[in-house]
């Protein structure tokens, strides 16, 4: 079996081999011929360019005054005012009028403590700045390439092209010939 398979890989090598380098890399078809192995040297190559725009969002900030308040409000100074107003007015009138003295006595001192209070706590405000931020979308516009324009030099003629990558020092060309005059038999 070992002798066997030798040979037979031998053969099948030499068969692939063959039909490779007879092959080639050109071919007939309807009378014409092609030839795909050419190359043709690249003499300039100018890049093509296009405008864009191009949006960026960007964050934006600045500051504001502001004016701060320390510490919390109380009501201390208004239920002290309406206790100390009530108690007077409950000093004065008789009868139903007496209540009606409490009543606005501790109205009044209610709102006079609050008064009083508010004034004490003046001394408790603090100004500041405070950071404000958004989101703006800059835009900008840029040279970008699209393209090359290719010259390229085959068989003593100059030839150009447009592509979309830079082709180095060679291009790749297919030949394509036929006869000048077709004759029909």
């Amino acid at each position: 079996m070992k002798h066997i398979l030798k040979p037979i890989c031998l053969a099948t090598a030499m068969t692939l081999v063959s039909a490779t380098a007879m092959a080639g890399d050109r071919y007939h078809d309807d009378n014409r011929y092609y030839d795909n192995g050419d190359k043709a040297r690249v003499t300039h190559v100018e890049p093509l360019y296009r405008t864009v725009t191009v949006t960026t969002p960007e964050r934006e900030c600045w500051e504001e005054p502001r004016r701060y308040q320390r510490g919390h409000q109380s009501y201390t100074s208004t239920i002290a005012g309406g206790i100390i107003g009530g108690v007077i007015g409950n000093q004065f009138g008789g009868g139903s009028g007496k209540t009606a003295m409490t009543i606005a006595g501790t109205l009044l001192g209610g709102s006079v403590g609050r008064d009083v209070g508010a004034n004490h706590h003046n001394h408790d405000v603090e100004y500041g700045y405070e950071e404000h931020c958004r989101v703006v979308e800059r835009q900008h516009r840029e040279q970008r390439i699209n393209g090359y324009e290719v010259t390229y030099r085959y068989h003593g003629k100059i030839y150009s092209t447009v592509m979309d990558h830079h082709p180095g020092k060679f291009i790749p060309v297919d030949v394509h010939v036929e006869p000048r005059q077709r004759r029909y038999y």
